[in-house]
């Protein structure tokens, strides 16, 4: 939260201590230990600005009613050099306070004095985080789901970083395994169907254009070069060929996205340095493994996780878990981030208690461990939704994506539903200007107050700071529920770094477009008392600031006229 709140939230703590202190001293309540209790920001503002369960807490220790108790922790209460107004009992003993007008002044002079790191806090105290997102297999062109991920773990590091920690932001490159095999087997095929009749792509191959062109490209290179060599040799010049091309295509596929990778890690480097083998030899060493139908397995069923799971097959290579785990174990124990995140497809539930399993055998603490769960996406046009076919190449793309709807919406929209619910993808709406497309009327809201203070300057209004006599003029309910809203950004911004939840924020850059929206339409900001129309001129700027710190958070565009 910002240092006003917070210092607001624990001046109150400690009046409301200091009164029942108070009450016990002159006999109003009995001795006891002062219980614990908490301050809240009520749903209700009828109900105060904040409000306490003090008295409900000390029922038990007091002996009183809570009614009774409230009502001598009111009686006892100074308020003397607070930002509150006074306290009132509500219901069965809550006791509800209301901000003082200075308050509201104080938190518009807080935007100003913060600029561009209003929003932001030491909360994570510097503890590094790697967030690992997209990692797309760079076997073809990134799909819907990349963009989505893409959106959420772009916008998680973002939140994470303005909430005070040190962020990374790394792409996993699965650049061995069964889907290279898969890769080669492809591109072989079409190559050799250019050449050869009867050959034929097995089913469960990549049938993309994106294999195709890989393959006439190879052959406009090399032309008939590797048709009678080992397969081997050919499969290996097809991939060294084609794989460095389609890993230069995500990196710029995500570039145009915004996304910005601190590291390119390569699974390869694990098989390569030892890593995959050293993680074998520990968990053998551990006394964690078997061996079962020739094959070497994990009991993985004894650290949580529902079934033991094969490591290495009788075929003698490792399964895709175990560079997983050596991949994690580099994350954690040789980089030493303090937290790892992954954010994972619906399909990846099983895989978070098999790493976690994997971890804790190695003596890791797995809570460093997380992984954000993020549900498929349907893309709709005219209400219909567009069916999707990743094998018969007919898929959208990022990139068809962000041709056809600005890049603003995209990573907006991606960003609108908590990341494991499903989330309907509406093409129309992303293209529309209006107040329906969410992300034009937050960017409206920013474009308006642009126009306002430019209309201002050319009436010859010189901008300036108001006194603290002109800032309480701010006392409509429209002005007061605006900079409440204002306030609590720091703390949005603790929640969603907090729950992994990035969608947090564009629900209240939202709310706070809708609250100007709803002040400008209720109140004239150029009037003619000259203290009152500064005092709302200074609203709206510190309103415009507030959605240019979230916009940019984001990576989204404020344009200054639309």
């Amino acid at each position: 939260m910002s240092e006003l709140v917070k210092k607001t939230e624990n001046i109150l703590k400690q009046r409301i201590t200091l009164a029942m202190e108070s009450a016990i001293r002159n006999g109003e309540l009995p001795q006891a230990e002062i219980p614990e209790f908490i301050i809240e920001i009520p749903s209700n503002k009828a109900n105060g600005d904040y409000s306490s369960n003090a008295a409900m807490a000390g029922a038990r220790v007091f002996k009183r009613a809570p009614r009774a108790i409230a009502q001598s922790i009111v009686d006892n209460l100074d308020l003397t050099n607070t930002l509150f107004d006074r306290a009132e009992i509500a219901g069965p003993g809550f006791i509800n306070l209301f901000l003082s007008q200075k308050y509201y002044s104080e938190i518009l002079k807080d935007i100003f004095a913060r600029g561009n790191d209003y929003g932001k806090s030491d909360y994570g105290q510097g503890k590094r985080i790697l967030v690992e997102f997209v990692s797309a297999n760079p076997t073809g062109p990134m799909h819907i789901g990349n963009a989505r991920g893409g959106a959420i773990g772009d916008c998680l590091a973002s939140v994470l970083d303005w909430a005070g920690y040190e962020v990374n932001r790394e792409f996993y490159v699965n650049d061995a395994g069964n889907q290279i095999e898969k890769f080669a087997t492809s591109l072989e095929v079409r190559y050799l169907q250019h050449f050869k009749n009867n050959i034929e792509m097995p089913e469960d191959a990549y049938h993309g254009a994106d294999i195709t062109e890989h393959a006439e490209n190879f052959i406009n290179a090399f032309g008939d070069r590797y048709v009678d060599c080992e397969s081997a040799q050919r499969r290996k010049a097809l991939v060294d060929f084609a794989l460095p091309k389609n890993i230069k295509g995500l990196e710029e596929d995500l570039a145009r996205y915004r996304i910005k990778y601190d590291r390119w890690f390569r699974e390869s480097s694990l098989h390569n340095d030892g890593s995959v083998e050293k993680i074998i030899h520990t968990l053998k060493e551990k006394g964690v493994t078997y061996e079962k139908d020739s094959a070497l397995w994990f009991k993985a069923s004894e650290y949580g996780n529902d079934k033991d799971i094969v490591l290495i097959r009788a075929n003698g290579l490792p399964t895709y878990i175990v560079p997983d785990i050596a991949y994690h174990y580099n994350k954690l124990v040789t980089r030493g981030y303090d937290k790892a995140i992954d954010v994972l497809g619906a399909d990846h539930h099983g895989y978070v208690a098999r790493m976690k399993a994997a971890l804790t055998a190695l003596d890791i603490d797995a809570s460093k461990f997380d992984a954000v769960i993020m549900q498929m996406v349907r893309l709709v046009r005219d209400g219909e939704t567009i069916k999707l076919s990743k094998r018969s190449g007919k898929a959208i793309t990022l990139n068809t994506l962000i041709d056809e709807v600005p890049l603003d919406a995209a990573r907006f929209f991606f960003n609108l539903r908590e990341p494991n619910s499903h989330f309907d993808f509406d093409l129309e709406l992303a293209a529309k200007q209006s107040s329906d497309n969410p992300v034009y009327y937050v960017q409206y809201a920013h474009a308006r107050i642009c126009s306002i203070l430019k209309k201002a300057r050319s009436e010859g209004i010189e901008l300036r700071t108001p006194d603290d006599s002109e800032l309480a003029l701010l006392t409509s309910d429209e002005e007061r529920e605006l900079i409440r809203h204002l306030s609590s950004l720091t703390n949005e911004v603790i929640s969603a770094a907090r729950t992994y939840d990035p969608a947090k924020i564009t629900h209240y850059v939202i709310e706070l477009a809708t609250l100007f929206h709803k002040f400008y339409n209720a109140q004239r900001v150029m009037v003619e008392d000259e203290g009152l129309m500064q005092a709302r001129l200074y609203l709206c700027t510190a309103v415009r600031d507030t959605i240019k710190n979230i916009l940019t958070m984001l990576k989204i565009t404020t344009p200054e006229s639309m």
